[in-house]
């Protein structure tokens, strides 16, 4: 199971930490990311760090303003969001993907993880 927090109101140009807690698996094994659903639109890649070297990847939108990090000792993966826009005003959803690699292609594929967190709600004013 993913548990996502850290949700809130903020004003634009500031910051807000997400996490997003695993239970019940090998965390340090999967492929984590980060979705968001806009209002009226659908749900959209943010971010993906791998399993086994860490590397990150972005969304174009959020590069350079967001940081995906995990913490394989206590089953976390966070998202740092700063410089936030109104736009940035989502659902943001953590993902994972049990039982193997996501292959580069289909990383901001919705249907390629097969784990979901319940969502975090991030508003940000103008």
């Amino acid at each position: 199971q993913l548990q996502a927090y850290g949700g809130g109101l903020v004003q634009a140009g500031g910051s807000l930490r997400l996490s997003c807690a695993a239970s019940g698996g090998t965390f340090s094994g999967l492929d984590m990311g980060w979705f968001r659903r806009a209002p009226g639109k659908e749900r959209a890649f943010v971010a993906l760090i791998r399993r086994n070297d860490g590397n990150t990847y972005y969304a174009n939108s959020v590069k350079g303003r967001f940081t995906i990090g995990r913490d394989n000792a206590k089953n976390t993966v966070y998202l740092q969001m700063n410089s936030l826009k109104p736009e940035d005003t989502a659902v943001y959803y953590c993902a994972a993907k049990t039982g193997g690699r996501i292959i580069l292609s289909a990383i901001e594929s919705n249907s390629a993880y097969d784990t979901w967190g319940q969502g975090t709600q991030v508003t940000v004013s103008s």
